[in-house]
């Protein structure tokens, strides 16, 4: 007997609604929930496909320990037991540091695992912490917090009411308008807007999907798109085209703007760009005179060494032509729980990096500083590692170099469904649960979407006996570690109490768990549309529930800094904007003339689901796509088989050549060349593609944010052999 259950994706921000057919606790089918109100439009094939990752061959089914070369499988009182062992005695010979996590996308977006997490972070009292959001998006939140006042202060965009988008380092025709906001059928209702009359502006070094639909698309200089924002401000400054009322009672600071851009060359920062001045002076004019106009500043600004001056000159772009709690613009949508509130409630000491005395951003370190925080010998030196549903090798930059120093661990532990390439030197592999397997109240991103909304993550299935949820082995953990989970005296000794009475009552609500928030959270919801939010209500909205609608006037209220204003101009920001004024144009090195760019694909995510079987079509993987006159100089054809190299790596790919990227700048996809292991030792590793980001240097990183310039890296290009050559190789003799 078959049934349906109505829950929501959880891969990435658009949270779409699933419509899944179960028949014997198996998915036979995911479909987009089209009695959703708000999140079904951007369903894709990763969440079409979602359920093909339960059921893969070399799933990690039970908990699993490294005996040689391979794995044997273990109980979990045996996998805590030793694990919570070696981590203590971690920590009795190198301190709380010893003990280090890494974790992925995936944990983000479960509503108990980074909590938990960080529970049993805080019980061990390590700060040696390292997230994802550091190889992507640490601008963003560095900016949100110098200018708002809260890392977690992200504008939506209303993009229904908008005239003019300019659009830098985005490509919403495949990331359907999401990142850390979420903006359901975003780039469908860009285009409407368009066929009303609108304007959409691309700035991309590629020709984009979105770029080819755009009205004008300015192909930038990879890395300069903060010369092309600094040289609009310049020209919206100097010509009095700024939002008075705003510039004088929103915002402070543009009096020192004004200061900065008037040292500045136009000619100059149109040079550096690569975009003619008239062509910057009218997109600049254009903007400032639009009813409603929005600047949108994504992931392909963040991955460069100027990629918070760029992310901080979008931002003022919008805050001085007015765009900011306006209609067409950026505002800020409060949602049904105070994200931003709760978070200043936790008053963190700053932690500062061991060997670079670097600080954290948005709760944790750059990934490029993991590696010698394991191999170099010191007090606080990483030991023990975790790492929570992540794949570091293949996300960040300099592989290999982390791949050398994951092996020398005493210890490194492996949260996740398969043993990916992060994974191989891996001491214990626990089995994670899929977020099919689970229910989930994502209630700390409701601020994100670009209305008031709310949907309860129904479970689908129930998980193989083996696995558990993440945040009962971060529990357990803490337990076996004599630790009190969140640093709270007696949670544990409590925890272990509801434990028994959910046993001997059989009652397993009675235990203490992700539950118990979920309802705590929803009790103390703030009143969206002057209604109170109970827990029956959330229950009865199994399509999810949107709350009201859309309302301006939270931006001002949000704010969390000081004096109540945005910050236009902090001072870091303006100092470092001069240091890249001053430094001559980068050039580049010899042996060395491309720049290697990335770019998004709709069936995939990141670093993981590039390796589920059937995702792709055949031959999947990722290739080298040059311009037809580099191609030339190369000698290098439509699929010749070459070597990409750079100072740290080397990988060889299939060429392909056309005209989307400009000319010095090639792409190759980020995401690929992670092999899956059999940790049953039987089989070969599977993968697909090459990994791009084994070219990419580590140590040269953005000093605002932290992160590695995955999306400018200086690379040489080399033909090993003609596609003519490879196909003969094949042919049948």
């Amino acid at each position: 007997m078959s049934e349906t259950v109505y829950t929501f994706c959880r891969i990435c921000l658009a949270s779409c609604g699933l419509e899944v057919t179960v028949e014997d606790n198996r998915v036979t089918k995911i479909a987009a929930d089209k009695q959703n109100p708000h999140s079904w439009q951007d369903f894709c094939a990763k969440g079409r496909t979602a359920h093909r990752l339960i059921e893969h061959p070399r799933r990690i089914l039970n908990p699993m320990r490294r005996v040689g070369d391979s794995y044997v499988e273990a109980t979990w009182d045996e996998a805590i037991a030793d694990i919570a062992a070696r981590m203590n005695a971690a920590i009795e010979a190198g301190g709380p540091d010893a003990v280090g996590v890494y974790y992925g996308n995936p944990a983000g977006f479960s509503s108990s695992n980074v909590i938990f997490m960080n529970g049993w972070l805080d019980a061990l009292g390590t700060q040696n912490r390292y997230a994802v959001g550091s190889v992507d998006q640490n601008a963003m939140h560095v900016v949100a917090e110098a200018m708002y006042g809260s890392i977690l202060m992200v504008p939506v965009s209303d993009v229904d009411n908008c005239d003019y988008f300019l659009l830098v380092g985005t490509n919403p025709a495949v990331s359907a308008w999401n990142w850390l906001e979420s903006v359901p059928g975003g780039w469908r209702r860009a285009l409407a807007r368009q066929q009303q009359g609108a304007t959409i502006v691309v700035v991309d070094p590629l020709r984009t999907e979105s770029a080819e639909k755009a009205d004008l698309h300015l192909a930038v200089r990879p890395g300069q798109d903060w010369a092309l924002l600094l040289a609009m401000v310049k020209v919206i400054l100097d010509e009095r085209l700024e939002h008075r009322q705003d510039c004088a009672e929103l915002a402070t600071g543009v009096g020192d703007l004004r200061a900065l851009v008037a040292d500045v060359d136009l000619d100059e920062l149109a040079a550096r760009c690569d975009i003619p001045r008239d062509q910057i002076e009218r997109v600049a004019r254009d903007f400032a005179a639009a009813r409603g106009a929005m600047v949108v500043t994504r992931t392909g600004v963040s991955l460069h060494m100027a990629g918070t001056v760029a992310e901080w000159l979008g931002h003022v772009l919008n805050v001085i032509t007015g765009r900011m709690d306006r209609p067409g613009g950026r505002r800020f949508e409060p949602g049904y729980v105070d994200a931003i509130r709760m978070s200043a409630m936790v008053k963190a000491k700053p932690h500062y990096s061991r060997l670079l005395g670097r600080e954290m951003v948005a709760g944790a370190h750059a990934l490029s500083e993991l590696p010698d925080e394991i191999t170099t010998p010191g007090h606080g030196q990483i030991r023990a590692l975790l790492i929570n549903c992540g794949n570091p090798v293949i996300s960040g930059p300099d592989g290999d170099k982390l791949d050398r120093a994951l092996a020398d661990l005493d210890l490194l532990v492996v949260i996740d469904f398969v043993q990916r390439e992060s994974h191989r030197h891996a001491h214990w592999l626990l089995p994670a649960a899929h977020w099919l397997e689970r229910n989930d109240l994502l209630a700390f991103t409701s601020n994100m979407h670009d209305e008031p909304y709310l949907q309860y993550g129904a479970k689908v299935v129930e998980p193989p006996p083996g696995v558990r949820q993440e945040w009962r082995i971060f529990a357990d953990l803490a337990i076996a570690m004599g630790r009190p989970l969140f640093g709270a005296k007696g949670l544990n000794g409590f925890i272990k109490a509801t434990r028994i009475a959910a046993r001997v009552t059989r009652k397993p609500a009675l235990e203490f768990g992700p539950h118990w928030i979920d309802r705590l959270v929803v009790a103390t919801s703030r009143k969206v549309n002057g209604r109170k939010i109970r827990w029956r209500d959330v229950i009865s909205h199994p399509h999810g529930w949107v709350l009201g609608p859309r309302e301006f006037g939270h931006f001002r209220d949000a704010l969390r800094t000081d004096d109540k204003k945005v910050h236009a101009a902090p001072p870091e920001f303006v100092a470092r904007a001069r240091e890249l004024l001053a430094d001559p144009l980068p050039a580049a090195p010899v042996g060395y003339p491309f720049q290697l760019a990335n770019r998004r694909h709709r069936h995939s995510m990141n670093s993981w689901l590039n390796d589920l079987p059937g995702l792709h079509p055949a031959g999947k993987g990722n290739d080298v796509i040059i311009h037809p006159k580099d191609a030339a100089d190369l000698g290098v054809g439509d699929g010749d088989l070459v070597r990409v190299f750079s100072p740290v790596g080397e990988v060889e790919l299939t060429a392909v050549v056309n005209d989307r990227p400009r000319q010095g700048v090639i792409i190759i996809d980020h995401g690929w060349g992670s092999r899956v292991f059999d940790p049953r030792g039987q089989d070969a590793p599977v993968s697909y593609g090459a990994n791009r980001n084994l070219l990419v240097e580590g140590a040269p990183v953005d000093p605002l944010s932290q992160t590695a310039a995955l999306s400018s890296q200086y690379v040489g290009v080399e033909l090993i052999s003609s596609g003519d050559d490879q196909a003969a190789r094949h042919e049948p003799r």
